[in-house]
């Protein structure tokens, strides 16, 4: 009888053994088809960023001969080469040729945005020293700053400071910063400074009094195409990119961004980076 037994189970035991290993092997052909449509999905996604980025570079690329064209065009009507202008002449052509650079401005943000994606952004780190940096930037928006009542300072650091990085990119991050921070201060002083963190890495900052950006904001600051949703920034529109391709580009120069700010009292915009890069950085998305 308890041989019988026995045999019953191990019977009812070799049954419950195959029922599982015929579940499991559904379970694994399941997980196999649920792999299959993954690369798939991961396959298309590939293929759509790919084409978005190639559109944007041909897109921005195509743009860049008629802006050009324009912008030459209206400083050859301001120069008077071709004759006076009324003063009601001169007001508007000079709202084309602002118009015109706000537009090149953009497309120049859709065309390195495509490059960052595309992984087509290349290093070129060399030494340079901070006071040439700041001399260069000055220089830039001195035209800029003398149309407003606003002061722009720069606070030179106390000690001679050199750094082995990306000039230019490093130089587009600040512009990016100090160009927001003129736009959206009306009042006051936008103050660019720099200090070093630690022996090995140096942080910039541009501190401004404006508007200020409301907390629930600052999370996606730094994201693509992000707009504020307020009465200024819907006079003073954009791509919503210089932020995010100033986190980018930090990134490649392997450092990181940040901001501090409180509605109604200003801004602060830093990029911190290593004083001397790693040589190489991967360009950003890339392996």
């Amino acid at each position: 009888m308890n041989a019988q037994v026995t045999a019953d189970d191990l019977a009812a035991r070799d049954a419950d053994i195959e029922a599982l290993r015929q579940e499991l092997d559904e379970t694994n052909r399941g997980v196999l088809a649920l792999y299959a449509e993954l690369d798939d999905k991961a396959a298309q996604l590939r293929d759509a960023n790919e084409l978005k980025s190639r559109f944007l570079s041909y897109m921005s690329h195509e743009f860049r001969t008629p802006l050009t064209s324009m912008t030459s065009i209206t400083g050859i009507l301001l120069s008077r080469l071709d004759g006076p202008l009324t003063a009601e002449q001169t007001k508007q052509v000079e709202f084309i040729r602002n118009s015109t650079r706000e537009l090149t401005e953009m497309v120049n943000d859709l065309l390195d945005l495509a490059k960052v994606e595309a992984g087509r952004i290349t290093i070129s780190p060399e030494w340079f020293e901070m006071v040439d940096l700041f001399s260069a930037l000055r220089g830039m928006f001195k035209p800029i700053v003398a149309s407003t009542s606003l002061s722009l300072v720069f606070d030179e650091p106390e000690d001679q400071i050199k750094l082995y990085t990306d000039d230019k990119k490093l130089s587009q991050i600040l512009r990016n910063f100090i160009s927001n921070a003129l736009k959206f201060t009306t009042v006051g002083e936008v103050r660019v400074s720099a200090r070093l963190t630690d022996p090995e890495h140096v942080e910039f900052a541009v501190t401004d009094t404006g508007i200020g950006i409301a907390a629930e904001h600052i999370p996606n600051l730094f994201s693509d195409f992000v707009q504020l949703d307020m009465r200024l920034q819907k006079r003073l529109r954009g791509t919503g990119l210089g932020l995010s391709l100033a986190r980018k580009f930090a990134q490649l120069l392997g450092g990181t961004v940040a901001v501090e700010s409180e509605l109604g009292k200003g801004s602060r915009f830093s990029v911190t980076l290593p004083v001397k890069i790693a040589d190489p950085v991967p360009p950003v998305g890339m392996p």
